[in-house]
Order: C-alpha cells, then sequence, then structure tokens
C-alpha cells in the first residue's frame, strides 16, 4: 500500500512540475483545468479522521470481506462503510489512549478462525484463494493489522459499556408494549451435565515426548538452528507457531501456572527452559524481553498422543459408571466427583458458560452453544437419559472421555417474562448499551477532526455531525 501511495504521489508531483513549466510559457487562454476520472485513481484518501487516512482501498477490501461474508450493507454501501471505518478509527484513537492492548497470540488465533470459517463458506482452500487472488499465507499477513485493531475496537466497545446495566422494572416497561409476533422466538434450550474421564497416556509415550525436546533445547544450544525456526516446524500451538512460538507481551495471570512460573524466572534470552508440563501438554520456553510485570517469550509444545486402546479403556470404564447409574446404585451428581473437568465436578457436573449477552454464568445452552460432540449426543436424548460413552476435544484441546444427561429441555417458544426474563433481559440491556455507545460516538465526533471528499457529504449517515 505504501508503495502505491509512494508511486501516486510521485505521479502528482511530476505532474504539478510539468503543469508550472507549462504554465510559464503558455498564455492564460489555453490553460484548462484537467480532471482525472475517479476510475483511473489507483488509490487515494477519502476522508481523514482525526490524524488517520482512510484509502478508497480500506473501503474496498471491507466491501470485498463483507460480500464473502454474506454480510447485508446498511443502505447505501459507498457511505455506510467508509462511515463503519470512521467510527473504527474513533475507538482505536480512545484504545491508545486508555492503553487497551491484546496479545499477538490473540491476534493468530482470531485470524486462524477467520480464515476457517471463510473456508466453509466457499468451500476449500483452493476456492478461497482463488476468490482473493491471494495465497493463504498472503491473506493472513494482510489481515493482522485490520483483525488487531478489530480486537481493539472490541476491547474499547466492552469497557464503555461494562457499568451499563437495567432493573427488572425497565424490562417490564420494555415488553408492556410490544406486539406479539415482535416478542423474541427463543430457540431450543438445554441444561446438561457431564462427567469427563482423560485416556491414561502411556509413559513411553511421554518420555518420547520429553526426548524430543530435549533434543529441540540441544540443538538451538549448539547453533545449529534457531528456537523460532523449530517452533515454526514442529511447534502444536497453531497459534503461536506462524510466528516463531512468538506468544506476545503477556501478563503472568493470562499464563497456566506451571507456565508462567518458569517463563517468568528466565533471564537470559540465549537459553531454554526446563521442560515444563501444563494442562496443554509439555514445553520448552525462550524469553525475549520483559517490560514490567509482563512477559515477551517464545515457546514449543507437543502432545502427547492417546493410544486408541487406552480411550477403549476409558469409554468401557465410563460405560460401566452409565449403568450404575440407571441402575440406581448412585446418582449422576454423585458420579460427578470423578471427573477430571474441575469446572463441571464443582457444580455437581452441570455444564455452564458466560452467556455473550449479559455475560453472566448461566447453565442454559442453545443447541449451538454446546461443543459440538456433546450437541450431537444431546440432541438423541430425553430428559433425564444418560448417554453412552464418546470421545471429545475439550476446551484444551486434549481428547477425552464423556457421558452426558440431559437434565432439562426447553422446546423453542415465545418469550415470557416469567420463563425468560433473562432472555427479554438481554434484549433490553443491548439496546441500552447501544444507546450509550451511540451516544459517545456522536460525543467523539465532535470534538475530532473530520475531512472527506465532497462527494460524501451528502450521504445520510447513521452517525450525525460528520460533515464540519
Amino acid at each position: 500500500m505504501k508503495k502505491i501511495l509512494i508511486i501516486v504521489a510521485v505521479a502528482l508531483l511530476s505532474f504539478a512540475q510539468n503543469a508550472d513549466a507549462y504554465s510559464i510559457f503558455a498564455p492564460d487562454s489555453v490553460k484548462t483545468p484537467v480532471v482525472i476520472p475517479e476510475s483511473s485513481i489507483v488509490d487515494e484518501v477519502i476522508w481523514v479522521v482525526g490524524d488517520e487516512p482512510i484509502l478508497k482501498s480500506d473501503v474496498e477490501a471491507m466491501r470485498q470481506q463483507m460480500e464473502v461474508e454474506k454480510i447485508p450493507f446498511k443502505g447505501d454501501p459507498d457511505c455506510s462503510i467508509p462511515e463503519q471505518i470512521a467510527v473504527q478509527k474513533l475507538f482505536l484513537h480512545q484504545a491508545a489512549i486508555d492503553s487497551i492492548e491484546v496479545t499477538e497470540s490473540e491476534v493468530t488465533q482470531g485470524i486462524d478462525d477467520q480464515i476457517d470459517h471463510w473456508i466453509r463458506i466457499v468451500g476449500s482452500k483452493e476456492k478461497l484463494e482463488e476468490y482473493q487472488r491471494k495465497s493463504i499465507a498472503q491473506i493472513r499477513r494482510d489481515l493482522h493489522d485490520d483483525y488487531k485493531n478489530t480486537l481493539l475496537v472490541g476491547k474499547m466497545r466492552q469497557k464503555l459499556v461494562e457499568d451499563v446495566s437495567v432493573t427488572p422494572s425497565e424490562v417490564r416497561r420494555y415488553f408492556q408494549n410490544v406486539p406479539a409476533d415482535s416478542v423474541p422466538y427463543v430457540p431450543t434450550e438445554v441444561e446438561v451435565e457431564i462427567i469427563t474421564q482423560q485416556p491414561r497416556i502411556a509413559v513411553e509415550e511421554i518420555n518420547r515426548i520429553k526426548d524430543q525436546l530435549r533434543e529441540y533445547t540441544e540443538r538451538v544450544n549448539k547453533g545449529e538452528t534457531t528456537f523460532a525456526t523449530l517452533a515454526r516446524l514442529y511447534s502444536e500451538d497453531t497459534g503461536s507457531a506462524r510466528q516463531g512460538g512468538e506468544l506476545g507481551y503477556t501478563a503472568r495471570s493470562t499464563f497456566d501456572p506451571a507456565f508462567a512460573s518458569v517463563a517468568f524466572n528466565l533471564t537470559d534470552p540465549k537459553k531454554v527452559s526446563k521442560i515444563v508440563e501444563s494442562e496443554f501438554g509439555y514445553h520448552i520456553i525462550q524469553l525475549i524481553d520483559k517490560r514490567g510485570d509482563r512477559i515477551n517469550c517464545r515457546h514449543i509444545l507437543l502432545k502427547p498422543q492417546v493410544s486408541g486402546e487406552a480411550v477403549e479403556q476409558m469409554k468401557a470404564r465410563l460405560d460401566s459408571i452409565a449403568d450404575d447409574i440407571r441402575s440406581g446404585k448412585f446418582s449422576f451428581e454423585e458420579a460427578s466427583l470423578i471427573s477430571d473437568d474441575k469446572d463441571t465436578r464443582n457444580n455437581r457436573g452441570l455444564m455452564s458458560h458466560i452467556d455473550e449477552e449479559s455475560r453472566s454464568l448461566t447453565s442454559r445452552f442453545s443447541m449451538k452453544d454446546l461443543p459440538t460432540e456433546v450437541a450431537r449426543v444431546v440432541d438423541t436424548l430425553k430428559v433425564g437419559e444418560v448417554s453412552q460413552a464418546f470421545t471429545m476435544i475439550n476446551s484444551r484441546g486434549k481428547l477425552t472421555t464423556a457421558i452426558v444427561k440431559l437434565v432439562n429441555r426447553v422446546e423453542a417458544h415465545r418469550a415470557t417474562i416469567t420463563q425468560d426474563f433473562q432472555v427479554m433481559k438481554n434484549i433490553v440491556l443491548a439496546k441500552r448499551r447501544e444507546e450509550v455507545i451511540k451516544e459517545w460516538v456522536a460525543e467523539k465526533i465532535k470534538h475530532t477532526y473530520v475531512r472527506m471528499n465532497d462527494r460524501y457529504k451528502n450521504c445520510n449517515f447513521e452517525h450525525q455531525g460528520w460533515v464540519k
């Protein structure tokens, strides 16, 4: 992009110089203004918000992304897309003032998820590369800064509305005059209890992993290769592997405790740590830099593989426990004390999650919010039934075995204030948060320098005050 701007700037400068030279000799009657057709412009600054430019190419990139994801345009995209980008600039400016940060691993993982999402939409990696006219590696590079900014905008928005709340009376008042056909439709929701058991990993497999990590350490110490190169080639943390294992500046609380204990005690960037076992697997770590209470380091993660025999043995054990529950020897809740998952074990087996709207803990799941393997099993159960043992990938990316019990199912229905108060509260809360955001944007626009090309000044914008 910078190369394009330089080429355009040089071309314009050359044109200006030639024009000035010509004006010395040419009579005024011969001079005519030169109008450059818009279609011939490679790129240009179309808006400026504060000291941040918005380029024509930025608008086209967002338009293309929305087309790929089949996101409908709000009104005229030639007006709405530049405005969306301008609003993002306001949030980014405030995020910088408030020192809001995102880690490199967050960015990398988000980009991977985004690319996977696009591949599912278009059908294959090859089709995505053909549509974008870029390789996957190029797409990743091009997405990096924009996705980082998207995360920063999201965190800034969350900070602005973190203290917003609504009372029960406000919720009831809001829905008193809502037409029946406008009352929200609640999808089927379930409550599920789960017991998980991790298949045992053979000692030989653990030793193999440790020997491999020792070999990597020896190669780095001998100067045969770099830690970053080995991380790219062999680390099973896909989010950081592409960055040479680099995790970005991160606080201690973000890491697994065992990992943090070793990483934060490293002092020499040339040395490689001892082997660290965490809930994710086995690591070696290399210090890059420390800044205050944050550390930037590289790591290589290897995950021991579970044998098929160990998986079948653990499934057989869980099936036996399920049979005892069905026969009444003990309850599912009592059996949950043997579960490997501490979160559900401490909740008598009941699964829970953070509701996106209310950001509060709830045990009610729509089917799409359950882990895929759990949802597939729950869909076949009646209330009170206990499943057969099955395998799943847990939140730490490890293969585990599980049995589940369907505690409750609420079929899809129109929301009622008694049964679905939280759903209705979330709707009112979302509206209130959006009002707060709009008020903040309006106030921010008043105190921000904005300049735009004349062709945008007659647009019907969502927010007022852009045209100064």
